[in-house]
């Protein structure tokens, strides 16, 4: 039996073992999902938090359901290791490594690196491997390839497939999740893709296969790249809205009857989370090597970089509209979650807010029910002080950074004194209501 042949025979017959490193936002959700499907899989992980909990049966990503994850770790069908010598067991390796960028923007690529490098150094013969990580097009065949050749001493298309499938997890999402989120499939080759597609069909509805992992790879930089210039593009409209005295939300409500050609993207303090606002710069990183300037999307960019020093400065004025400095004032953040009810603070807006107002000697403090503490990107520490009428009294200003469902936007204005609204929890206008 050839191993393309050998390979499928073990997706039909229940006995393919799958590796999973990283067992992140991404990577665990995808581990549960192959394992819900009586599949054995290995998460690896380094560390040993995470691979202690998964033997534990104690869930740390809130989008999985703990039934489902008791389900599967209780079973046996996810296990947990920082032994990354198993992946030799491994007849799949799914990538879900971190790619954040460096201090000069640029797409740090060293947790890819280092996953191929161990793929390679460990890795049997037949094995499929793909890419979930977001990154630049042609990070597959340019980047991975040949570290994996070379430290594995194996040839691809013989030994070895490669693909890329970028991960579609949208943190809260209470109706699209890893097994009903289509799935985006590209590969070097036509066995590497029909291999990879019989894989994620374990664990995934719907597969959409396209002709290289560079498509793919770009198919992820379009959709958040997309979202990038159109909520920049609101969020300076409400900038100019707010000055014209013209409420945004009226005018959003109002477009957005119309039934085609328009999509509402409703304005923020800026855009979190690990893929929205960072995609561009990896576009960017691989555009200039091709000489081409990408205009619009830097544009974009800088709009969103700009966005917590301008709330800074909303900040600033509500409270010298009340003959306060921010000097000195106490302020009460309310959310730092990116988007609503959900744990996760990657790039939260709210975060580099809060530095910018404790810089200008603010008394900062924030309240959120999903993160009890947190560490800025100033290496400011906070820990979440309660949500009550003493906390909203003494704030000499109250700002809603995450408009999560919990907060009650009456007794939030029923108790403050000035409160600068970023998210439009508070519909009504107020005298002491600032709007972004």
């Amino acid at each position: 039996m050839n191993p393309k042949q050998d390979i499928l025979t073990k997706v039909k017959t229940g006995n393919l073992k799958i590796g999973v490193i990283g067992l992140g936002y991404v990577g665990l959700p995808l581990a549960v999902s192959f394992a819900l499907g009586k599949n054995n899989v290995t998460g690896f992980d380094k560390s040993e938090e995470k691979v202690l909990k998964i033997s534990n049966g104690e869930n740390y990503i809130s989008d999985i359901k703990n039934e489902d994850f008791v389900e599967v770790t209780k079973n046996g069908y996810l296990t947990g290791t920082t032994n990354f010598s198993k992946i030799t067991q491994c007849d799949a390796l799914l990538i879900c490594v971190p790619t954040p960028l460096d201090r000069f923007k640029k797409p740090d690529m060293n947790y890819i690196e280092e996953a191929c490098i161990t793929i390679g150094r460990n890795m049997k013969p037949g094995t499929f491997i793909s890419l979930e990580s977001t990154t630049y097009p042609t990070t597959t065949e340019h980047f991975m390839l040949p570290i994996i050749e070379k430290e594995s001493g194996l040839k691809h298309g013989e030994d070895f497939w490669l693909a890329f499938s970028p991960e579609r997890v949208d943190p809260g999402n209470k109706e699209y999740f890893t097994r009903n989120t289509p799935k985006v499939l590209g590969a070097l080759t036509d066995d590497g893709l029909q291999i990879g597609e019989a894989i994620y069909k374990l664990a995934i509805e719907n597969i959409h296969t396209v002709s290289s992992p560079k498509v793919a790879e770009m198919v992820k930089i379009l959709e958040n790249t997309y979202r990038l210039v159109n909520i920049s593009l609101i969020n300076e409209l409400a900038l100019l809205c707010g000055k014209m005295d013209i409420n945004i939300w009226e005018v959003i409500d109002a477009a957005k009857t119309k039934p085609f050609g328009f999509q509402p993207f409703y304005p923020g303090p800026g855009i979190g989370g690990h893929c929205i606002p960072l995609d561009p710069f990896y576009l960017e990183h691989i555009a200039k090597k091709f000489n081409f300037d990408l205009t619009m999307i830097h544009t974009a960019g800088h709009i969103d970089l700009l966005m917590a020093h301008r709330m800074t400065l909303k900040i600033t004025s509500a409270l010298n509209r009340q003959k306060k400095s921010v000097n000195g004032s106490k302020i009460l953040f309310l959310g730092v979650a990116y988007k609503p009810d959900i744990n996760d603070e990657r790039e939260s807006p709210a975060l580099k807010i809060m530095d910018e107002v404790q810089n200008k000697g603010g008394q900062v403090f924030y309240h959120d029910p999903f993160i009890p503490e947190i560490t800025t990107p100033g290496k400011n520490k906070f820990k979440s002080v309660q949500l009550n009428e003493k906390q909203l009294q003494k704030a000499d200003c109250v700002v809603i950074t995450t408009n999560h469902s919990q907060f009650d936007a009456q007794f939030i204005e029923d108790h403050s004194r000035l409160i600068v609204d970023l998210r439009n929890l508070i519909k009504v206008p107020s005298e002491k209501v600032y709007k972004l």
